[in-house]
């Protein structure tokens, strides 16, 4: 990714991307989605999806895993804060659900 996605995003482009985006939401200058599967199995099977797609990006969320969801929280902690890194995350995050 070039400079521009590890600049930090003002409120407003925040607010903007979020809107292009189902069930995300900021929390605590975070970026955040609690995906809900059919069991535990399909959620270690997201998550090992993911866990693969931020090992190539080398771009890491936060994972919280409880039997059938799924929590995803993403910020750039270089940049110290949300940056368009996150987004682009986020669609790769949601490709995986469906």
């Amino acid at each position: 990714m070039g400079r521009e996605a590890m600049q930090k995003m003002s409120e407003g482009e925040i607010a903007e991307s979020l809107a292009t985006l189902d069930k995300w939401a900021e929390v605590g200058g975070e970026i955040q989605r609690t995906y809900q599967f059919d069991d535990f199995k399909g959620s270690i099977a997201f998550v090992n999806k993911v866990a693969e797609a931020a090992e190539e990006a080398q771009h890491h969320p936060d994972i919280m895993i409880r039997f059938n969801k799924v929590t995803l929280t993403l910020s750039t902690h270089d940049a110290g804060g949300i940056t368009a890194k996150d987004f682009d995350f986020a669609k790769t995050a949601d490709s995986y659900k469906n």
